[in-house]
């Protein structure tokens, strides 16, 4: 891991096309921005980590299970 000091207004270069810039400090808390391609997909990690928990825990549910909680959100 890099670890980098940065002030606000100061900013990073990630490759060619991404920058990472220092927008506020406050606290214990840091607004960043980030400049990137519109292809490059920008996530939080807590995002990709909880994508991926339901990812497991779906596969560890059985056709039969989603089938029947199907059939009781259908009938009244």
């Amino acid at each position: 891991m890099l670890i980098i000091r940065r002030r606000v207004g100061e900013s990073i270069l990630i490759g060619e096309d991404i920058e990472v810039q220092i927008t506020e400090i406050t606290g214990n808390r840091i607004k960043i921005g980030i400049s990137a391609p519109s292809h490059v997909l920008i996530l939080r990690k807590e995002i990709r980590l909880a994508e991926q928990e339901n990812l497991a825990a779906a596969r560890g549910v059985s056709p039969e299970a989603v089938h029947l909680l199907l059939q009781h959100f259908r009938s009244p």
